[in-house]
């Protein structure tokens, strides 16, 4: 084995090939994970133990170090690495809302209205510089957003903590019922450092003896190519069998395609275009989880200004979208159609009031150029005028190289030709995209959606809670939705303290959802986890989804606490 510092040279000379375009391939110094041959043959070392994770994304190089958990334009939120670092109080099951892992919380539990939650902090954890970690760090946690000295973006609306001994119980102005996980996620620090911090919102964490928290991995190394973290020998879950972690930013999907079809890249979230041949079929160990989150890829429109100021094109769009056209090519299989009328997708069908029960979206195309004429639109089917005689075109906006959706790109302008619209396939880079979405000079954009459960998909189309009227940006609801009836009823949803007073706010969302087509959900946006099964076993599997693959997800923990060498 290479010495600690041959090793670091070589894996960061190696990962700035990659960034720079050059397609070659990464390697950390320590006994390899296997590479891949054609046919699916295994030539690596197994069972060693000693091997290295190579978790990658295809993001390019960050320029900017900061550690800091609450941020997500990070160094530690863009790799992922924050997730093993911090802990939270406890984590919620991705595939599964009512399943509740408790972590630094033993023991977590709400009261009635979900306005109080009372935790048990973990006995026998230590910081990584080896304090002990105690109640007061999680009530001085929460205390900064109380403060002001952390920014409460999350709208968490804490009050102040009653501390019982190693217990304490949280109080928040209302109800958490639609934010349950946001608040058992928070990530708890150590109030010994961060009561020193001048500005918490800010700080990148740089500093000597600053980067610590409770996590099973601990900061080794950081630079623009990679970052190295090595196993906490003193984490409370016990010996953990991976013993390192690199996080490595590719170039783009087709760089990390080739980096994990090699085994050069162990682990990644990513959609793979035509995965089979890339990367499922190259090595027999190679692995896919996708796991159904309450998300879906959703197609915003810029209801500011035409076309899309008028609900009747709204309306058309909807029965001319071929969903399963987005699931089925674009996608890949790697999806679910959503095409209830409610824009709820298969694992929220619960929420549908009875009113659309079974009611769904078909591509019909007639219908569509029905809802047109009776709009008084004319030239459908040939070349769209609006109304007032002006030609309907539009642009869709998508970051070039996010392959998917790209691909949904052209499958839109060709479905709408059927109309008669014209569409232009727009694909700036992430920063004029990003600027594009916020400050709504777009015309439609591609993008998935935030928040949990109904509620949280509802909220990210057509909240205007999102929206900072000083600054003319919108974090979610690009589209700039804006009915008040709407935000009381979502006001409502998330502050009910009876399954009644709940249904009355869903109804009156739904109604508005379906009559004025605010947004048009096309897919289930699921995690995906890419990983490969040569060094090491206990991954998470369709059969036992304990978590996520998704190693940007806060359930890693528990995936590196469960695998094991391979023997």
């Amino acid at each position: 084995m290479k010495s600690p510092k041959k090793a670091a040279a070589a894996f960061a000379t190696a990962a700035a090939l990659l960034l720079a375009g050059c397609g070659g391939a990464a390697t950390d110094g320590t006994p390899t994970t296997g590479s891949a041959t054609p046919g699916g043959t295994d030539t690596g070392t197994k069972g060693t133990g000693t091997v290295a994770l190579t978790i990658a994304k295809p993001d390019g190089a960050i320029t900017t170090e900061s550690h800091n958990p609450f941020l997500g334009d990070t160094s530690a939120s863009k790799y992922g690495y924050r997730q093993v670092m911090f802990e939270t109080m406890a984590l919620v099951n991705t595939a599964d809302s009512t399943v509740v892992t408790p972590r630094l919380a033993s023991k977590v539990e709400w009261n009635a209205d979900y306005t109080a939650l009372t935790v048990t902090a973990r006995d026998g954890v230590k910081w990584h510089d080896g304090k002990p970690f105690t109640i007061a760090d999680i009530v001085g946690t929460f205390d900064m957003y109380l403060s002001g000295r952390l920014t409460d973006s999350a709208a968490l609306n804490y009050l102040g903590a009653e501390v019982n001994g190693t217990s304490a119980t949280l109080k928040f102005k209302d109800s958490k019922f639609v934010k349950r996980a946001s608040v058992l996620h928070v990530p708890i620090v150590p109030k010994h450092v961060w009561d020193n911090l001048a500005d918490p919102s800010t700080a990148p964490l740089t500093g000597e003896g600053e980067a610590v928290g409770t996590g099973p991995y601990t900061l080794e190394s950081w630079t623009t190519q990679a970052v190295t973290l090595k196993a906490n020998p003193d984490w409370w879950g016990g010996a953990l069998a991976v013993p390192e972690l690199h996080y490595v930013s590719y170039g783009d999907n087709a760089a990390l395609t080739t980096a994990l079809a090699t085994g050069d890249a162990d682990w990644a979230q990513a959609f793979l275009p035509q995965i089979q041949a890339s990367f499922l079929g190259v090595d027999k160990a190679n692995r896919q989880l996708i796991t159904p989150t309450a998300g879906a890829g959703t197609l915003f429109l810029n209801m500011t200004r035409k076309p899309f100021n008028n609900p009747a094109l709204r309306q058309a769009l909807a029965w001319t979208v071929d969903r399963s056209g987005y699931v089925d090519v674009a996608r890949e299989g790697a999806s679910a159609v959503v095409d209830s009328v409610t824009g709820l997708g298969p694992s929220l069908q619960k929420d549908v009031i009875g009113e659309f029960a079974g009611q769904v979206y078909t591509v019909d195309v007639e219908k569509a150029k029905t809802i047109l004429t009776d709009a008084g639109y004319t030239g459908v089917g040939t070349a769209l005028v609006d109304p007032d005689g002006e030609k309907v075109t539009f642009s869709v906006s998508v970051p070039a190289g996010w392959s998917d959706w790209n691909t949904e790109q052209a499958l839109l302008a060709e479905e709408l030709k059927q109309l008669g619209i014209e569409v232009t396939i727009d694909q700036p880079d992430w920063g004029g995209w990003d600027e594009a979405r916020q400050k709504a000079t777009f015309d439609a954009i591609i993008h998935w959606l935030d928040g949990e459960g109904a509620w949280g998909v509802y909220d990210s189309m057509m909240g205007t809670r999102w929206i900072d009227t000083k600054k003319d940006t919108a974090q979610f609801n690009f589209g700039r939705y804006n009915n008040p009836a709407v935000d009381e009823a979502l006001a409502a949803y998330a502050t009910a303290d009876n399954d009644d007073a709940r249904l009355a706010a869903m109804t009156t969302i739904q109604q508005a959802f379906v009559k004025d087509v605010p947004a048009i959900p096309l897919g289930a946006h699921p995690l995906i986890g890419l990983f490969n099964e040569r060094a090491y076993t206990g991954w998470p599997t369709t059969d036992n989804m304990y978590a996520s693959a998704d190693p940007t997800q806060a359930e890693i923990t528990m995936v590196l606490q469960n695998l094991k060498p391979v023997s």
